[in-house]
């Protein structure tokens, strides 16, 4: 009846009221409803002819997320293409978060991911994962998908969250996989191990109005517990084995922050010492950035603008490596440098210059949180 009512009301202005409107309603309604029957008894015949047929048995649970990134990192691309198309096709980045990350236009992106796709297809590489020597081979660019991978999630380069939760949880997940296809990788176990003790402090890195909370401040009891235990165990295994690669040095210093019961209580000499490896070992000016913080922590602000000013004209040269890894202009994070300059010029008692640090940092952040968090200190320094 709801139906004839509504024919009703959309015909009658056109066709005029008819003389028995009580009739017309009624054969119109009588009609829906036969209509409705008819396509009903059609609808059960379907189901039955389809309950009637075989099997077509159960669908494949096998997950290839791992084959695929193995594929993606071929040998025949370029490290920084293999990375691209693997971060567009594993990790599920847009293509604007991938050149913002490389610090390309997002069209020169698009066109490296392209040729990328067709060179892989034009390979005629079988579709599993690679044995031997070759699987050796790509997993140094298997390692960095994933740890771009999780930095992009850990700090979401855009947006109104901190953190882009899928990412990290896809990133340990997909690590974890690599970990259990080779568990003599100490390298793989090593990224695997920075995840967990960085993904750990994950609760405690916002609050409940989602504004960024520095680490120092951060309360340590919320932090996921059993992430942590796992992340040191691994870390502590690895160490004990000797020689140590890049992630295993960058878990290592997670470590030392996890372990610290408080703040006050971190190893900074240790940390510094630390990054001091993995600078010599990798060349990253995000390593020296990282570095100046350790520095600041155990010899005073002055000494770690010292070493800033060894990373300013390196980044004004905007030289990057061939994976991307940073050695330019923190493409992906240009508000790093001078933030951390604002804070140190603030311990070394010069306001002045804090604040246009600040509020230069403010002006190159496209994190709503960290807009947020660097937009307080501003304010902050300017009611001083």
């Amino acid at each position: 009846m709801q139906e004839a009512l509504l024919a009703a009301a959309t015909r009658w202005p056109v066709d005029g009221v008819p003389d028995d409107p009580r009739a017309w309603l009624v054969t119109a309604a009588n009609r829906r409803y036969l209509d409705a029957l008819r396509s009903d008894q059609a609808r059960r015949a379907r189901e039955q002819r389809v309950a009637g047929e075989p099997s077509p048995g159960a669908a494949a649970q096998e997950d290839d997320s791992l084959v695929v990134l193995f594929l993606c990192c071929h040998p025949a691309l370029r490290p920084a293409s293999a990375v691209a198309l693997a971060l567009r096709a594993v990790g599920g980045l847009t293509t604007a978060e991938i050149a913002r990350a490389y610090g390309v236009p997002e069209a020169t992106m698009a066109q490296r991911i392209s040729r990328a796709k067709k060179q892989v297809t034009l390979s005629g590489r079988p579709f599993a994962l690679p044995v031997g020597d070759e699987g050796a081979a790509r997993l140094r660019s298997v390692l960095h998908v994933l740890y771009l991978m999780f930095n992009e999630g850990y700090t979401a380069a855009a947006g109104d969250d901190l953190v882009r939760v899928d990412l990290c949880d896809e990133a340990v997940r997909l690590a974890r996989m690599v970990v259990a296809a080779l568990p003599d990788e100490p390298e793989a176990a090593g990224l695997l191990a920075l995840m967990l003790l960085l993904d750990a402090r994950r609760p405690a890195r916002t609050d409940a109005a989602g504004n960024l909370v520095p680490l120092p401040v951060q309360d340590r009891s919320r932090w996921d517990a059993a992430a942590v235990a796992e992340g040191l165990a691994s870390v502590d295994r690895l160490l004990a084995g000797g020689a140590v690669g890049e992630y295993q040095l960058q878990a290592a210093i997670a470590a030392e922050h996890d372990r610290a019961p408080t703040a006050d209580a971190t190893d900074w000499p240790r940390i510094a010492a630390l990054y001091g490896l993995l600078e010599e070992l990798t060349g990253s000016l995000v390593v020296t950035l990282n570095r100046a913080v350790a520095v600041a922590m155990v010899d005073g602000p002055h000494a770690g603008l010292a070493v800033l000013d060894t990373v300013l004209g390196t980044v004004r040269d905007g030289v990057r490596d061939d994976e991307g890894r940073g050695r330019g202009a923190f493409a992906g994070d240009p508000h790093r440098l001078p933030a951390l300059r604002a804070h140190l010029l603030e311990q070394a008692d010069d306001p002045a210059g804090a604040l246009a640090e600040y509020r230069r940092a403010h002006g190159l952040a496209t994190n709503l949180a960290e807009r947020r968090h660097l937009a307080a200190q501003v304010a902050r320094l300017e009611r001083r």
